[in-house]
């Protein structure tokens, strides 16, 4: 595990970005290619502002990305089909994307999802962590052993609240109920995994993650498991942090 405490979330975005282009770059220079799993949300937005812009043979590149809500159509302000489209894939030309579709026959999409993923490793994925210390939509307690590269899951009240206050829908209610998500077992074959959390809402999140054993009340404790998983902070979200240390 590395840990890397920025100054601020774009800082923190644009030195995470450096290192995925390193990773990638890294991995074409060995296989002719590279695979990569990308997160959404409101973490993000720095490090994909940055990532876009870094110097990467995008052509040769596959993207999968980690979740999306179950019925939520994709015109949603909410959507990450939407996010990434705007955010990602309207910049750069990758050779070959997968994004998680939640309409339609939700059988198909993960008989799919997982015999594409299935196929290679990935070489870098970015994981960012949620207010409740969720990976993916893996809220707590999470299932650390179930084998399935995608799946279906029921999404937690504290999870529901956190798109909330982001701004993403407008009560929890309004919230989908379930999501497809990568697994746990998934994201840890990833040979790198990025993490990118900024801002004081996650500092607690971040404090337990560090903080505590691997615990499936904590999914986010799981990554420390991981052998080559880097953790980008900010001033805000490590301020938790130096009161254990």
């Amino acid at each position: 595990m590395k840990i890397h405490i920025l100054e601020s979330a774009d800082q923190s975005g644009l030195e995470a970005a450096r290192e995925g282009a390193r990773l990638i770059n890294a991995a074409i220079a060995v296989k002719g290619e590279a695979r990569i799993v990308l997160s959404t949300g409101a973490s993000q937005f720095e490090f994909l502002k940055h990532f876009v812009k870094m110097d990467v043979a995008w052509d040769k590149v596959e993207m999968f990305h980690l979740d999306e809500y179950v019925g939520l159509p994709e015109t949603h302000p909410a959507s990450f089909r939407k996010y990434l489209k705007e955010r990602f894939l309207q910049y750069v030309d990758v050779r070959k994307y997968w994004l998680v579709d939640g309409e339609g026959n939700l059988n198909e999409a993960l008989d799919q999802l997982n015999e594409e993923i299935s196929k290679a490793p990935i070489d870098v994925a970015l994981i960012g962590i949620g207010e409740n210390a969720h990976i993916a939509f893996n809220d707590p307690p999470a299932d650390f052993d179930d084998e399935r590269p995608f799946k279906i899951v029921e999404l937690s009240d504290t999870c529901k609240m956190q798109q909330v206050g982001e701004g993403w829908f407008a009560t929890v209610e309004d919230v989908p109920k379930q999501a497809i998500s990568m697994s746990v077992q998934q994201i840890l074959k990833s040979l790198n995994v990025i993490s990118v959390v900024p801002r004081q809402a996650k500092a607690q999140a971040i404090r337990d993650t560090l903080q505590n054993r691997v615990d499936v009340n904590v999914p986010a404790t799981v990554m420390k498991t991981h052998a080559n998983w880097s953790l980008y902070l900010d001033k805000h979200s490590s301020s938790l942090v130096y009161e254990w240390c």
